[in-house]
């Protein structure tokens, strides 16, 4: 048999790499200009490598009962690993995945192909702007939006934004969840400004994140999970603090003495995410 070999491929936005695991016969890892975005085994899409992938997975394991079918908008493809997720543990989901750089999810598609069966899994990958196709989605259609969506290294300004979110909300069904991953550190006004943004448009949210993040001591991801119904927290809760990398979930008056003070950001006023310091999420 042979050996997989790494694939590199000129992208719309940059140059994308795909590198064999030597310790996971069918699992790849996804780069570009150098920055980790995805990681799949394709003989078990249950597996999550990336702490914040997997902390999506413990939300997504508490929103329904086990196995049960979600439909599910994706902003940001990367290599489909969330996607490939869901459709692994809850079989018959509906899943949109919206990617902006049609280079990179044709090469995605190419070399990490979905599964044949079911179309793919009921996976139905889009090329195109997230917001522009959000706003074209028909409302009250999601149990679950995830927005994971970079410009380089950098949420990109017009996903930052109360109209943004609106249509978020406009499109998830009232118990439906919303959860972006963000990228920020100390003195944390990024991630403040949409905690506030968030909290204007829906009833709950909460942000799960390391405890070194949340403390300052570094950059890292923090995940900013909202809905129009309670959250189950304390489940949540659970999982993140029991995984191989622990981390909490702030929420209720602790989430507004951390916001205490950040205003909803209009579109006019919206900025992208900061820059991340050099080597925050560089390969190691």
């Amino acid at each position: 048999m042979n050996e997989p070999v790494p694939v590199t491929r000129a992208v719309g936005h940059g140059t994308a790499k795909l590198m064999p695991d030597v310790d996971r016969e069918r699992a790849w890892l996804l780069t570009v200009d150098g920055a980790p975005q995805s990681y799949v085994d394709l003989d078990e899409p249950a597996h999550l490598e990336f702490e914040y992938t997997r902390r999506i997975g413990h939300l997504v394991d508490t929103l329904a009962e086990p196995g049960a079918a979600l439909d599910v908008v994706h902003l940001g493809g990367g290599a489909l690993t969330l996607p490939r997720y869901v459709a692994s543990t809850r079989p018959g989901s509906r899943q949109d995945v919206v990617e902006y750089d049609r280079g990179l999810l044709e090469m995605v598609l190419e070399h990490l192909p979905l599964p044949e069966e079911a179309g793919g899994a009921g996976i139905r990958p889009h090329v195109g702007d997230a917001r522009e196709w959000l706003e074209g989605a028909p409302g009250d259609s999601a149990d679950l939006l995830v927005a994971d969506v970079f410009g380089g290294s950098r949420v990109p300004a017009h996903l930052a934004s109360l109209g943004f979110v609106r249509e978020a909300r406009r499109v998830l069904r009232d118990a439906g969840v919303y959860v972006a991953n963000l990228a920020d550190g100390a003195p944390f006004a990024f991630l403040r400004s949409q905690i506030a943004t968030v909290a204007a448009v829906f009833a709950e949210a909460a942000v799960i994140a390391e405890p070194g993040v949340l403390r300052g001591r570094r950059f890292g991801n923090a995940l900013l999970v909202a809905s129009g119904r309670p959250l189950d927290v304390a489940q949540v809760a659970r999982r993140v603090a029991a995984d191989a990398f622990p981390a909490r979930v702030v929420h209720a008056e602790a989430l507004r003495e951390f916001s205490r003070g950040a205003a909803a950001v209009d579109d006019a006023d919206a900025v992208p995410s900061p820059e991340p310091p050099d080597g925050a999420f560089g390969i190691g």
